[in-house]
């Protein structure tokens, strides 16, 4: 197991100044403010157990991982759909994956240059984020795999993916996957890098609040403890760590040494993901089959 720190003194001052932003800054996002369903710029339907959202700044559109029922049914009807900046579905199912390698279940998304990285059942794959082709996969069926759920990666397109059900990190590194951390404190659902610090951050799973942070050494630190639980997707809007707490239906927003309930949502939220052109936050409800875009300025 890894050794966990506490974070010293020093860091939490560092940190606490760099999270520190301009009182014109604050005014521009509504960050200190409960939102309302006033808030909702759009609202996308007609999906099929919407898990995750990831937003393309270049081609400006959505990318939406359908869990289709999913859980680790091995069922090939996961897909991943398309829709642009206004919420319009452009090709509902962009993303399948091939015959020997199709969808059953896609999770977590990341872009790494041209290629979106998908998590699912059985491992990672990635698709041309241009044309929908699927260019990879990577298998991870030599591990004894729990559930695969989030993906990130460092400026080096070096991957990291959670296992929510083992308690484990998995590292991908010139298409050879690996264990990076195991035997974690608490089960970790969303991943993210934190811009501010260069560290990757965990969302706990179940009834855990603490959110730890590591290094590419894989040393662990705390890196707070927030309200809410069953923590799911974490994003980051500049020095404002964004998080989907399931326990209480809400986006929750943390900033060093202040945290507060940012929106109340309609029903329980999965992967999060950030529009940073428009500064909206796309929120999937699995069971609602719909993605809400929820307007911050």
């Amino acid at each position: 197991m890894n050794r966990v720190n506490t974070i010293s003194l020093f860091s939490i001052i560092l940190f606490g100044m760099i999270g520190c932003q301009s009182s014109e800054e604050r005014s521009s996002l509504k960050l200190n403010t409960v939102q309302d369903s006033t808030d909702i710029a759009y609202t996308i339907t007609g999906l099929d157990g919407p898990e995750a959202v990831r937003y393309d700044p270049e081609q400006k559109v959505y990318f939406i991982a359908n869990f289709t029922g999913g859980g680790n049914d091995q069922d090939s009807t996961g897909f991943v759909t398309k829709a642009d900046a206004e919420g319009n579905i452009q090709d509902l199912k962009f993303m399948v994956g091939t015959d020997e390698a199709p969808l059953h279940a896609p999770r977590g998304m990341y872009i790494v240059n041209e290629t979106l990285w998908v998590a699912d059942v059985l491992g990672v794959h990635g698709f041309n984020r241009s044309t929908g082709e699927q260019t990879d996969f990577i298998d991870f069926t030599q591990f004894e795999i729990g559930f695969l759920n989030d993906i990130s990666a460092d400026e080096n397109g070096v991957l990291y993916v959670t296992d929510t059900g083992t308690s484990v990190v998995y590292k991908i590194e010139n298409g050879e996957p690996s264990i990076f951390l195991s035997d974690l404190p608490s089960a970790p659902n969303g991943i993210t890098l934190d811009p501010n610090s260069g560290k990757f951050l965990l969302a706990p799973w179940g009834g855990d609040q603490v959110f730890y942070s590591f290094d590419g050494t894989g040393e662990l630190d705390e890196f707070a403890t927030l309200e809410g639980g069953n923590f799911d997707g974490i994003e980051f809007l500049g020095t404002n760590l964004l998080s989907a707490s399931q326990n209480d239906s809400s986006i929750r927003v943390y900033r060093p040494m202040h945290e507060m309930k940012l929106i109340h949502t309609t029903g329980r939220p999965a992967d999060i993901g950030i529009n940073t052109d428009l500064n909206h936050i796309a929120v999937p409800y699995i069971a609602l089959d719909k993605v809400e875009i929820w307007a911050l300025n």
